[in-house]
């Protein structure tokens, strides 16, 4: 039997983006430069921080109430495991041989059990509007991707998943007349109805593209080969 190949839920994204850039990264552990967002990281543990409060007490957060959201944190042994980026929630194939995982932000309950998967984003734009967001940038299309991919580990995992799903997006007010130390945000609470079916075909193609001898040809669309393509072209003339 191959050997098993365990994958994150980057990796698939990576392969549905840029295989290529999916094969560089976790057959080669050549990865594109990045810059960690320590503002989002703090964004996001301050949110759980919060929800965590009212998870304790098994209370609707206000938000939930305000929004007409009738479900409460959800309270579980292995919270902190599924939010690890290094655990997550993960699903092992015996017939396809592969790990897959993701780390979830949060997750919350409805009376009749569902769970919904929610996760933070942090921006800071003046004039946010998802629906431009979401029709003009990739990167959004993926967000809803990243939330059908956690519903479906948690189906795999033996949860009862509503189909909605939300994004809780911390927009940043860059123009207020006073600082004071303090960094002030408009909340958007987005909702998405997800489908899980594409998942697992897409996670069993990467699988195959990495047990395969399959080198692919760049991505007209991936920012870093056309990138990479460039430089090599200007050092070479």
């Amino acid at each position: 039997m191959s050997e098993i190949i365990k994958l994150s839920r980057s990796t698939v994204e990576k392969y549905l983006s840029c295989p290529r850039c999916c094969v560089l990264d976790k057959k080669y552990r050549i990865k594109p430069p990045s810059l960690p967002f320590t503002l989002n990281i703090a964004v996001d543990n301050l949110c759980k921080n919060e929800f965590d409060h009212y998870r304790r007490i098994q209370e609707p957060h206000p938000f939930l109430i305000e929004n007409g959201i009738d479900a409460v944190p959800f309270k579980h042994k292995d919270l902190e495991r599924w939010r690890s980026n290094f655990q997550g929630i993960r699903y092992k194939s015996i017939e396809h041989n592969y790990d897959f995982g993701g780390a979830v932000d949060d997750i919350w309950q409805k009376k009749n059990g569902d769970l919904i998967i929610v996760d933070v984003k942090a921006t800071s734009r003046k004039n946010f509007d998802w629906s431009e967001t979401f029709n003009k940038y990739e990167y959004a299309k993926a967000y809803k991707r990243q939330l059908e991919m956690y519903q479906w580990l948690f189906k795999k995992n033996g949860f009862q998943v509503s189909n909605e799903a939300y994004l809780l997006y911390f927009n940043g007010k860059k123009n207020e007349k006073f600082f004071n130390n303090q960094l002030k945000f408009d909340v958007n609470l987005i909702r998405l109805e997800c489908s899980t079916s594409w998942v697992e075909p897409k996670i069993i193609d990467t699988v195959n593209l990495l047990r395969s001898d399959t080198f692919p040809k760049p991505s007209s669309s991936c920012e870093y080969c056309n990138y990479l393509k460039k430089r090599w072209q200007l050092s070479i003339n």
